[in-house]
């Protein structure tokens, strides 16, 4: 399994979910838009301080991201 790009499939589905462009996720997370593309296609390893703030800037939480199957 490539964890990274499970990860990057997550975050891309809870921010679609939410109706949240890449852009705006970035301004609310204090991220580069292409960081988040980066992680949307699993280019990016994260630091779980990088998974916390996505996780509040989509008002998530954090076990919603690592529940991957």
């Amino acid at each position: 399994m490539d964890v990274k790009a499970e990860y990057g499939k997550k975050v891309r589905e809870i921010r679609k979910g939410r109706g949240v462009s890449q852009e705006s996720l970035a301004d609310l997370a204090g991220l580069d838009r292409t960081y988040i593309s980066d992680i949307e296609n699993g280019k990016r390893n994260v630091s779980i301080e990088t998974i916390f703030k996505i996780a509040k800037a989509l008002d998530t939480r954090l076990i919603d991201f690592l529940n991957i199957d």
